[in-house]
């Protein structure tokens, strides 16, 4: 067997086990998104009109409006929660010691990134199964054609938390990091309201919403779970990807991040 299929399975592995050890992690990630879907959208629902807009025909409740934010925000709290893990590893030497296996570092990261996404889908399907049990549901074809967008997404805020768990030096202080991370990221984007009805209120918080990677996630989950495709969204995310993996890579470098984290 290829060294780097032996690479990828051991490491998704250890991704999996460690997910199946840490069962609250499997109820927070699911917990968070059903409290906005049951309570925070009961408020809000007379408070925001959602006129007709792609990729919805008709008018829809704010419920169904929520649902592909999130599913964004299970795949954002999954890469940051993912990422405390690589911090972890770092300060224990576990991830020195994945970083000098013989092969190339891009793919040792790629192989954690591709782990932490696998687990951040299952939970988003979870939620989504819940979320049908109340009412909220899509099209059948929907469920199939939202998995890609699912892995594109989940791979970008995973590569986000790699590059920041390559500059946080300590344990402690990646909970702070998370928080000015996480929430600027959840609330100015598209995920809550549309930018439209931002634009009513502050030009420049829908231009900040507008340049937000995560808005352009949400906005793919959104159109591919109608069975549509975004071709703008893709490419935002896709140039977000590529730019995080970047920056994680140069800080996962031996020469550089791994090394003066020690010094």
């Amino acid at each position: 067997m290829s060294p780097y299929i032996t690479a990828l399975r051991a490491i998704v592995l250890r991704e999996a086990l460690r997910f199946v050890h840490q069962r609250e992690r499997f109820l927070a990630a699911l917990v968070r998104p059903l409290v906005w879907l049951l309570v925070f959208a009961a408020g809000f629902r007379a408070a925001l009109g959602l006129s007709i807009q792609p990729p919805y025909q008709t008018y829809i409740s704010y419920e169904t409006y929520i649902v592909p934010g999130l599913c964004g925000m299970v795949l954002l709290f999954n890469a940051m929660q993912s990422s405390l893990s690589l911090v972890y590893d770092r300060e224990t030497g576990a991830m020195r010691l994945l970083l000098t296996a013989p092969l190339p570092r891009a793919w040792l990261l790629f192989c954690k990134l591709l782990g932490a996404t696998a687990i951040g889908i299952l939970q988003v399907y979870a939620f989504l199964a819940i979320a049908a049990l109340f009412g909220v549901d899509t099209t059948p074809s929907g469920y199939v054609a939202v998995l890609p967008a699912l892995a594109l997404a989940g791979l970008m805020l995973g590569a986000l938390g790699l590059a920041l768990s390559s500059l946080v030096r300590q344990l402690e202080n990646f909970a702070g990091v998370m928080n000015f991370v996480i929430f600027p990221m959840f609330f100015l984007s598209s995920a809550l309201y549309p930018l439209w009805k931002m634009a009513e209120s502050s030009a420049l918080l829908r231009n900040i919403c507008a340049a937000n990677p995560f808005t352009h996630a949400v906005e793919l989950i959104r159109f591919a779970l109608y069975a549509q495709w975004n071709g703008m969204a893709f490419l935002w995310v896709l140039l977000a990807l590529g730019a995080f993996m970047a920056l994680a890579l140069w800080g996962y470098d031996p020469a550089r991040g791994l090394v003066r984290s020690k010094g």
